[in-house]
């Protein structure tokens, strides 16, 4: 094969990766004093706070919650928790309390799902970067069956307890299938 064909060819095999989507990685980090090994997506996914956009009262900004899956692997003994924070905006719905039983609810195609917060903190640094402004963060347990459902489902939606009781839907600001399923590939979870 001459130089020129061979030149032609790589050209055309980066312009052809270049125009497909790039996949969504996660990104594992090793916790030097515990030996354990923790993957989560690059950035987490935001959901915006839903009943805030008034024309007649432009200064109001909805709150938003940033969530996202995290695998923690002990020397192959795999779990799998749902890292949450809440971005408070101005003039919205207060949230008093992530960890209170009840106050998380994902809403997927299939039915809803109240998340369990964990009583024990798991780590003092983040999977995911924090997000200004920082409020709230917290931990909830998941399993692989859940993910999967996340996962499948067309809507998910997070229904976050106010402090005046209501429950308050949060929507996603982007595709959430795509990137929980990309998540599943990377770690080696999905069926296919």
């Amino acid at each position: 094969m001459c130089w020129k064909t061979l030149g032609l060819c790589l050209g055309l095999a980066l312009l052809t990766g270049c125009a497909s989507h790039a996949p969504v990685k996660s990104v594992e980090t090793l916790d030097e004093t515990t030996g354990l090994t923790r993957a989560a997506l690059v950035q987490p996914m935001a959901f915006v706070e839903t009943g805030i956009s008034d024309l007649l009262a432009p200064d109001k900004q909805p709150s938003v919650v940033y969530m996202g899956p995290v695998e923690w692997d002990r020397s192959g003994d795999y779990s799998y928790l749902l890292w949450v924070q809440l971005a408070p905006g101005v003039d919205g719905h207060r949230i008093d309390d992530l960890h209170t039983r009840g106050a998380v609810v994902l809403k997927l195609d299939d039915g809803a799902v109240v998340l369990s917060p964990l009583d024990a903190a798991v780590r003092a640094d983040n999977p995911y970067p924090l997000i200004a402004p920082v409020g709230q963060t917290a931990y909830f347990a998941i399993d692989v069956a859940l993910l999967k459902r996340m996962a499948a489902s067309r809507r998910l939606v997070l229904n976050v307890q106010a402090g005046d009781l209501t429950m308050v839907d949060f929507v996603p600001r982007q595709e959430t299938r795509a990137v929980l399923r990309q998540f599943m590939i990377a770690r080696q979870i999905a069926d296919d």
